[in-house]
């Protein structure tokens, strides 16, 4: 976990998991490193957030595999689910809800979530049927964000096809992938400068 800046409720934070993501960002803006993965970014989140003070908004900033052909570019996520908590068993031991899906926007593509690197076809063939996108950190930052009271927006930028290769892929693109968030984030967050 690394924080860059200092948060005030009247500035958005910016979430991102690695430096790989953040390379680009020229912000006078806070910016939250969390690690990859779930309990990285659920536990750098929450921390940062109880410390206080409260940001205005939390903005995720990070790459996606995309589970569907067709994929590309930036996209501010309306549905965030995880795909890796078996929600339906859960339920029929408890009687609780755990892990629903976090409606986020009004309209955007669903962004499933989970703490595996999709680097498989068969993998990649199952989630499809849930999401066009995954990512390993935003069910987590959406959550932490809510439970704290504070606005939260989430927006990736496809790296990979989320199959044979991703890995590599995710190398080769994650820097052109920073600067597109980079980018998107300079033209969408009014006190980016």
């Amino acid at each position: 976990m690394q924080l860059t800046g200092e948060i005030t409720n009247d500035r958005p934070l910016l979430v991102l998991a690695v430096k790989e993501e953040a390379q680009y960002l020229d912000t006078s803006l806070p910016v939250l490193l969390t690690g990859m993965g779930k309990i990285n970014a659920a536990t750098a989140l929450a921390t940062t957030l109880a410390r206080g003070p409260l940001p205005s908004s939390v903005v995720n900033l990070g790459t996606a595999g995309a589970l569907r052909p067709g994929w590309t570019g930036t996209h501010l996520i309306g549905t965030v689910i995880q795909h890796d908590l078996d929600s339906d068993t859960l339920r029929s031991l408890t009687g609780e809800t755990y892990g629903a899906p976090l409606v986020l926007e009004d309209t955007g593509p669903t962004l499933a979530t989970g703490d595996s690197f999709i680097a498989d076809d068969v993998a990649r063939a199952r989630l499809a049927a849930q999401a066009p996108l995954v990512d390993m950190e935003a069910y987590a930052l959406a959550t932490a964000a809510r439970r704290a009271g504070v606005p939260v927006r989430i927006v990736k930028h496809v790296s990979d096809e989320a199959g044979e290769g991703a890995a590599k892929t995710w190398r080769e693109t994650v820097a052109e992938c920073a600067r597109a968030l980079a980018q998107w984030a300079a033209r969408s967050i009014p006190a980016y400068a």
